[in-house]
């Protein structure tokens, strides 16, 4: 897994891992220089070293949930070489708050750090929140439920299109679509699934479906794959409850079912329309077909394993 505090920041040009859509808002970063505490300023965008006590996070943060592996992971990191591409914050109550880099913050309190480097920028509320909403987004640090929330909130308080948001974040729109229609599930469906216990194909096939909780139980429990759900949510609204029938070829596009799943889970992750064709011996094809030239960057950064 990629450790975020080893990213190095490319000073003087678009920190390249961001995307585009954050670069524009965020603006492009100034040169490292040491500056005293007294000489603090909003609107430079220097990188200084603040006090971690100063800090607060924002309360309209859309991550919820931290893994505390992952977050252990960062702070012995921190703890070694210390942060290593500071947060950005904004000036508040006569202090700062995070506008974004929660975790490398509570990382750095974790490995008992004074001072983390910062760039501070006087950003008013909105700007605040849709910086942090886009930033979680493209750092894929959101849970789906979290980014579905994140999307419906984008759309609502700052009237983004689903179009505009996936040309913002570099995802199609039928995956944002498909996305914040989680939001449909019921409240314990929607914790299964940040628990991990359900992956969104397995959430996706779940929404309409009759007495939905008690079928998310049931797929949890025998450990069913998403196209054996999809299977027992149709035989459910039938009034069938048989077991799942065997995998074999799906008649509506000839392709094997676990092939079909294989590709709705890759598009799920990835964001972008996925073809696999796999021949009659061991090897295919496979195809990510992307709409706008952000899709591709972000697609060029993922297969390069540059930080996003």
């Amino acid at each position: 897994m990629s450790n975020e505090n080893d990213e190095k920041l490319k000073v003087g040009k678009r920190p390249h891992g961001l995307g585009r859509g954050l670069s524009a808002l965020l603006g492009d970063v100034a040169r490292e220089e040491p500056v005293a505490p007294t000489t603090l300023s909003a609107s430079t965008k220097a990188i200084q070293s603040i006090e971690v006590a100063l800090i607060q996070p924002h309360p309209e943060q859309p991550r919820r949930h931290f893994d505390e592996g992952a977050l252990a992971e960062l702070a012995d990191s921190i703890g070694k070489r210390g942060v290593i591409q500071p947060i950005i914050v904004r000036p508040h109550g006569g202090g700062f708050q995070i506008v974004a880099g929660e975790r490398r913050w509570r990382a750095a309190q974790r490995a008992q750090l004074h001072r983390i480097p910062a760039i501070v920028r006087d950003f008013d509320e909105a700007e605040t929140l849709e910086i942090a909403l886009v930033e979680n987004i493209q750092r894929e640090d959101l849970n789906p439920i979290e980014e579905a929330e994140a999307y419906r909130k984008l759309i609502a308080d700052f009237n983004h299109s689903q179009e505009a948001l996936g040309r913002l974040v570099g995802k199609s729109r039928s995956h944002i679509a498909n996305l914040i229609r989680l939001l449909d599930l019921p409240a314990a469906v929607q914790q299964q699934v940040v628990e991990q216990k359900l992956s969104m194909g397995h959430a996706r096939a779940l929404i309409g479906a009759p007495d939905c909780e008690a079928l998310a139980r049931t797929v949890e429990a025998k450990g069913l794959s998403v196209r054996d759900t999809e299977d027992l949510v149709r035989r459910t609204k039938k009034g069938d409850a048989a077991q799942p029938r065997a995998r074999n070829v799906a008649a509506s596009s000839g392709k094997d079912a676990d092939i079909e799943a294989l590709e709705q889970h890759l598009a799920d992750i990835l964001g972008l329309k996925v073809d696999i064709v796999h021949g009659e011996g061991a090897g295919g094809t496979l195809s990510l077909r992307y709409s706008t030239l952000d899709q591709l960057d972000m697609l060029c950064q993922r297969l390069s394993g540059e930080r996003i």
